[in-house]
């Protein structure tokens, strides 16, 4: 079996060897000609799967694609051909939810403001959202969830109440994490318009962690501009690779579409594809490994915290120190102004990015009585914890 996958999944021998041979490919230049007697092809997101990809692939067979998102796999022209499809729901919900909270605990701190008194609207209830919701929970915050679609077919948001979008703007941090649609009842192109950003204050925190589209940069330019906008977090951009590069000055933290791009996130796309394929091909395969497995001990995996007498806003400084010594999020804004001014440079932050581990490789080490008085919740946040 010839199996053509991208460079950049992780684990593609000890999750696929055993299947076939593995041709690695780039992602964003892949040609029908090298799809000629490919069985398997599996991408990622800048990877475009479509008839014109797929006109030489005359023995293709499975398609995965290793991210959450599938705006970019022509799913009906893959059923026109019988061609199995899967992708990987949730790999990188833990990471996403790590992103938002590292990013909020290190905006807070260079605020002075403490997180357990502000609200926050999740845009988008699925996989990432809720993770991102109970991460946020975990941190005292008062959570809402804004997805008409989920709403109205029965979706329960539970224990975080639903919202409607007067309320979502309202609320002091708004999170995005839906898929880019632009057709239905409930497109999500251009969600956060130029009307809807006009309403938003400036202390309020808007986070972008799904799609660039969503929101209308250069509406939120324009807004910008004029010194009318919210603290930003932007992980994606509309047009990416390209940026709108006068954007980028006005976000507090900016990255390049890599909020999702924990080590353990990237390993279960990996594995999830290889369960999937098994299943759509018939395939007897070796017995895949676990996460704990291929990712290997982390570099830092125990850190001990001491929050006895410390008030609320000191325990929250504390908190945000030991996150940023898992993954430095300010490392990621350094590197993107630096060097996402042009299509080269953004793919090459994402190709050559580092190994960043999720908090469940670390334990955090604790005093029995400590962090009782708080209101953020550590196992929650996904720590082991000891004592």
């Amino acid at each position: 079996m010839k199996i053509i996958a991208d460079e950049n999944m992780p684990a593609l021998d000890a999750c696929f060897s055993s299947f076939g041979s593995i041709e690695r490919v780039a992602g964003r230049t892949l040609s029908p000609e090298q799809l000629v007697d490919a069985d398997v092809l599996l991408v990622r997101s800048i990877t475009q799967v479509n008839q014109a990809l797929l006109s030489k692939a005359n023995t293709l067979k499975f398609v995965g694609t290793a991210t959450i998102g599938t705006e970019h796999i022509d799913q009906n022209y893959l059923a026109s051909k019988d061609i199995h499809f899967h992708s990987a729901p949730g790999c990188n919900a833990i990471a996403v939810g790590e992103y938002v909270v590292t990013a909020l605990l290190a905006l807070a701190t260079e605020q002075r403001r403490l997180l357990s008194q502000m609200s926050i609207a999740i845009v988008g209830g699925g996989n990432t959202g809720m993770q991102a919701a109970r991460c946020c929970s975990a941190l005292g915050m008062q959570v809402v969830v804004f997805d008409p679609p989920k709403h109205n077919a029965g979706f329960d948001s539970a224990p975080y109440p639903s919202a409607d979008f007067n309320q979502v703007l309202a609320c002091d941090v708004i999170s995005l994490h839906v898929p880019l649609t632009r057709s239905g009842d409930d497109p999500t192109y251009h969600l956060f318009d130029k009307m809807a950003l006009q309403q938003l204050r400036s202390e309020q925190i808007l986070i972008n962690a799904c799609r660039g589209e969503v929101i209308d940069n250069y509406a939120l330019l324009e807004l910008a501009q004029q010194s009318l906008h919210p603290n930003l977090i932007l992980d994606v951009w509309e047009g990416e690779p390209e940026v709108l590069w006068p954007l980028v000055e006005y976000a507090q933290i900016a990255s390049p579409h890599i909020a999702g791009y924990s080590f353990e996130g990237k390993l279960r796309g990996s594995l999830m594809l290889a369960e999937q394929l098994c299943k759509s091909l018939s395939l007897e395969a070796n017995a895949l490994p676990d996460i704990a497995q291929l990712a290997g001990p982390a570099s830092i995996s125990k850190i001990c915290l001491n929050l006895d007498a410390q008030d609320e806003l000191s325990a929250q400084d504390t908190l945000a120190r030991s996150c940023q010594s898992i993954y430095d999020i300010y490392l990621d804004d350094r590197y993107f102004r630096k060097q996402a001014q042009t299509v080269s440079g953004f793919d090459l932050l994402r190709k050559q990015y580092r190994q960043r581990r999720e908090f469940s490789s670390c334990r955090i080490d604790l005093p029995p009585i400590a962090a009782q008085d708080h209101s953020f919740d550590l196992a929650r946040l996904g720590f082991q914890l000891g004592n």
